[in-house]
Order: C-alpha cells, then sequence, then structure tokens
C-alpha cells in the first residue's frame, strides 16, 4: 500500500504547529495504524529528520495512551476501538488519512501528536480510591453484592482513561470520565462511606482542571473504546445533589 499523511507537528506546547505531508510506500493491509507510523518514522530516520512523536504502550486496547484523531474522528473509523487496534486494511491504497492530537484545553500538546492528560491524573487524586484498611485479603464472598451492582460497576471500571470522550466533545467535557470513575466506587459497598466526599471533590477538580459541561449530545459515548454510557453523567449528577444537600 501506498498512503499520504498528513500529521500534525508541534514541538512543543509554546510553539505553534501545523499539518506536515508524508508519501509513505511499501505498507501493507496487516500493519496496524502505530506500526504504519513506525515505518514513515524509520523512513524519517533514514532522510536525518525528526521522527513524529506519538503515544503507545500497551497496543492492546487496554492501556488508553494511543488516542489520536484520524480523518477527523478519535481513534479512526471504527466504533469501540482504539488506535492500536486499528489495522491499515481500514484504508485503501492512495488514501491520504490525516493525523491529529486531541484537541482541548486541557490537554495541551507536548510534541507532535502526544498531549499532557495529567488533568486526569489530578481528578483521580481527588477520590478514585478508596481508604478502607482492609487487612489481609477477606474471602471474595464475605461482602455480599448483587450481581446487577457489580455488573454496572464493572462495565463502568472499563474506562481506560484514554481523553477520547474529551477530545471528541463539542464543550471539552470530561463527565463520561470523571463519572464512570465515581460510580464504580460509589456504587459498591466498600465505597459508600466516601460516597459524597468523593463525587463532591472529583467534579470539583473537574471544574478546577477547565474542562467544560456536559450539553449530553452524546459524542463522548460515541467514541468510548468501552462504550460507556452517557447515563453515568445522570447517575453523577444525582449523586452529586444528593451529596450537597445530605453530605
Amino acid at each position: 500500500m501506498k498512503v499520504t499523511f498528513k500529521i500534525w507537528r508541534q514541538e512543543n506546547q509554546n510553539t505553534k504547529g501545523a499539518i506536515e505531508e508524508y508519501k509513505v510506500d511499501g505498507l501493507t493491509e496487516d500493519m496496524s495504524f502505530l506500526e504504519a507510523l513506525d515505518h514513515l518514522n524509520e523512513l524519517l530516520v533514514l532522510k536525518n529528520e525528526k521522527v513524529i512523536a506519538y503515544e503507545y504502550d500497551c497496543r492492546e486496547g487496554i492501556c488508553g495512551q494511543c488516542g489520536v484523531f484520524i480523518n477527523g474522528r478519535a481513534h479512526g473509523p471504527h466504533d469501540n476501538i482504539t488506535t492500536c487496534q486499528l489495522h491499515m486494511r481500514s484504508f485503501k491504497d492512495g488514501d491520504t488519512i490525516v493525523v491529529e492530537p486531541w484537541r482541548a484545553a486541557s490537554f495541551p500538546v507536548l510534541k507532535d501528536l502526544i498531549v499532557d492528560r495529567s488533568a486526569f491524573d489530578r481528578i483521580m487524586e481527588q477520590g478514585g480510591y478508596i481508604n478502607a484498611k482492609t487487612g489481609t485479603a477477606p474471602e471474595a464472598n464475605a461482602i455480599l453484592i448483587p450481581k446487577e451492582v457489580s455488573d454496572n460497576a464493572m462495565n463502568v471500571a472499563a474506562c481506560i482513561g484514554c481523553g477520547a470522550c474529551v477530545a471528541t466533545c463539542k464543550n471539552a467535557s470530561a463527565a463520561l470520565f470523571t463519572s464512570a470513575k465515581i460510580n464504580h466506587l460509589n456504587n459498591l459497598p466498600q465505597g459508600h462511606p466516601e460516597a459524597h466526599k468523593r463525587v463532591q471533590e472529583m467534579t470539583y477538580q473537574m471544574e478546577l482542571e477547565g474542562f467544560g459541561s456536559c450539553s449530553f449530545t452524546g459524542a463522548c459515548e460515541v467514541e468510548c473504546p468501552e462504550g460507556i454510557s452517557i447515563t453515568n453523567i445522570a447517575e453523577m449528577y444525582a449523586k452529586y445533589t444528593k451529596a450537597k444537600l445530605f453530605g
């Protein structure tokens, strides 16, 4: 395959960036998208040009590090996958592929396709954990949890923090990410003692980080690799109201 990559290049967050074009030959449809970028970087090395900076780690769709916009869509043309799960067979020979970093004020570009997502870490520091001292590991069935509750908690715990929800939202809202992390713990018995404190402090930190407000457009749900529902956002705000009244 031969394709034309149009890729965002930016030296750091204090400089202006621009789209640069690269014609790349020698690709195969079995290559992953990140392997195609690796191939391009190898060609740039041979030309003594600066390689393209982008993030990747697990290449199994679970670490959330590889997110970029591909032809205007988070993670590429398919639903519920990460960039590292995308393969070149999703494109045609001769295609032009535009690759850009996440676009959000709270995710400043560090270099090329790499953005700073430490705002998510600071939200997690405000309650994305349980403080209870458990001592030795308890028996699995020591605390009875209804299957529906455990299933719902597991569904939202699947969030990998990739940031696609923020990048694709017209308001750059982090409500889907924050609600997933809150509901995961608040719905479980172990998370109940700190539930009110958790929802207030994590949502407050979300606002401090400069993320926009949720207007329930639903774009975040469409682009989430794990298919996490926006009903979690409504549940988070209901918990927030309850916490303000009774917390």
